[in-house]
């Protein structure tokens, strides 16, 4: 599985609050209405200028805050297909593995991409290249690249079971 888009550079401490704006939490429910407020507080021009394939790559502690899933969901279906950290807050690490959003650490790929460069993640070989080179971090287990490639646990879960 490879992923090939622009990057969307953000620094430490992303909260849920900022991902998915906390006002919203009660009242937007469709997850193509959530991917419209994504990141508005933070950049205002993500959610309209957004493609299919793009890479969030954020600084340490990406997700920090609540444990609202709509924060992995929001940017998920506005067509980001991974986002890479210096660090993620568990329970957003987890929520984004749920629902099918690759999360991958990567300290060195972090300091060295660029926000707006095009950049390509191979989660078979686990590489990331960038303008500045490639670099590596340890590849998933089938198990989890196929919870990726099925989009989440619950449609992974199912076609395990036969149940789709």
């Amino acid at each position: 599985m490879s992923i090939k888009g622009k990057v969307w550079k953000y620094g430490d401490d992303i909260n849920t609050d900022v991902i998915f704006p906390g006002k919203y939490t009660y009242t937007i429910s469709d997850p193509n209405e959530m991917a419209e407020h994504a990141l508005e507080d933070l950049d205002p021009d993500f959610a309209k200028n957004v493609k299919e394939n793009d890479i969030i790559v954020g600084g340490k502690n990406f997700g920090c805050g609540s444990g609202r899933e709509q924060a992995a969901v929001c940017i998920r279906m506005a067509g980001i297909r991974a986002v890479i950290a210096k660090s993620f807050s568990r329970l957003y690490f987890r929520n984004c593995v749920n629902n099918g959003l690759p999360v991958i650490v990567s300290a060195e790929a972090v300091d060295a991409i660029e926000n707006g460069e095009i950049i390509e993640v191979d989660m078979d070989k686990g590489t990331i290249t960038c303008a500045a080179g490639t670099f590596e971090f340890p590849a998933l287990p089938p198990e989890v690249r196929g919870i990726f490639e099925d989009g989440g646990l619950i449609p992974h879960t199912k076609k395990i079971l036969g149940t789709d």
